[in-house]
C-alpha cells in the first residue's frame, strides 16, 4: 500500500524550495525599503550644476597657489595655509566619509596668532578614506583632495592635486 502524498519526502521539498525563495525575496524587499539611502541626494540636478562652480574656485586655488599642511591628531585638526590668500581669513573644511554620512564634520575655522588654523573635533575620524575640502568662506578659492587617515606625517593639499 502506498502512503498518501503529504507522508512523503519529494512533495514537502518540492514545496519548501519556492517558499524559501518568496520568503527570501520578501526580506530582500524590507531590506531595501526600510533605510534610506544618504548616498543619493534628492536635487542630483541642482547639485550637477553647481559642479561647475566648483570648478572655478579650483582654478581659482590654483592661480593663488595656495597649499595647505594639514596635521591631525587625537581628534585636533591644525592647518597652516601658504600661497596668495587673504591672511588671517576664515575657512570652512569639511572631512566627508565616502559611505558614512553620520561621521561627517564640518567646521569653520579661524587663525591663531601665529596664523595656524586650529579646531577640535567633537567626536574623532575613523581609519579609512576621506574626502578633505577647504575653502575659504566667501567661496572664492577650493582644496580638495581624497586622503586616508591614520596618518603619520603631514598632508600637503594643493590645487593641482
Amino acid at each position: 500500500m502506498q502512503r498518501p502524498w503529504y507522508q512523503q519526502f519529494w512533495p514537502w521539498f518540492l514545496i519548501v524550495l519556492p517558499l524559501c525563495a518568496v520568503a527570501a525575496s520578501l526580506y530582500t524587499f524590507y531590506l531595501a525599503s526600510s533605510g534610506a539611502d544618504s548616498m543619493v541626494v534628492d536635487d542630483y540636478y541642482k547639485k550637477g550644476r553647481a559642479y561647475n562652480k566648483d570648478l572655478t574656485e579650483l582654478k581659482r586655488a590654483a592661480e593663488l597657489k595656495i597649499l595647505a599642511t594639514l596635521d591631525y591628531e587625537d581628534g585636533l585638526v591644525t592647518i597652516k595655509l601658504d600661497g596668495a590668500h587673504q591672511k588671517n581669513e576664515g575657512i570652512r573644511v569639511n572631512f566627508s566619509h565616502p559611505t558614512l554620512e553620520k561621521q561627517d564634520h564640518h567646521l569653520v575655522m579661524t587663525t591663531d596668532a601665529a596664523g595656524i588654523y586650529r579646531a577640535r573635533l567633537a567626536t574623532p575620524l575613523i581609519d579609512g578614506a576621506w574626502h578633505l575640502q577647504i575653502e575659504a568662506l566667501d567661496s572664492s578659492w577650493r582644496l580638495q583632495q581624497r586622503i586616508s587617515l591614520p596618518a603619520t606625517d603631514s598632508l600637503l593639499i594643493n590645487a593641482g592635486s
